[in-house]
């Protein structure tokens, strides 16, 4: 019902949202020099999205590293034994949710946008007015 509703409205026009025009007063989300680079908001939040990625796979592979140490100095304990491979588990876990949240990205970038860099690295396209 909603997916029809949201069609029909589509159909109706080729703008149905219309067009914003921010007030003088906001700041720009674009270097003026050079439009295609991003400033601001924007990029602030990819910025933290590449650090909070780089911080985690490190995080995961020291992780990794600890865990293969616990586990070649268990001397044979299985408790010790039995923590070292929930850790690496554990962190290899993470590992595959860093890189399908990378994987996700792309396929959605591929269906709403057709590239796959969209949303990772995202771009501004300025198009002519007529």
């Amino acid at each position: 019902m909603f997916i029809y509703f949201l069609s029909s409205l589509l159909a109706q026009a080729t703008d149905p949202i219309g067009k914003i025009t921010p007030p003088g007063n906001l700041p720009i989300l674009f270097d003026p020099g050079d439009p295609t680079k991003l400033t601001g908001l924007i990029s602030l939040i990819n910025t933290l999205l590449r650090v909070t990625f780089i911080v985690a796979g490190l995080w995961a592979f020291l992780n990794i590293i600890l865990a293969g140490f616990g586990f070649l100095s268990a001397g044979g304990d299985d408790k010790k034994i039995a923590k070292s491979w929930a850790q690496m588990w554990q962190s290899l876990i993470g590992l595959l949710f860093i890189v399908s949240s990378f994987i996700i990205a792309a396929i959605i970038g591929i269906v709403l946008f057709n590239d796959p860099s969209a949303i990772l690295v995202p771009k501004i396209v300025i198009t002519p007015t007529p």
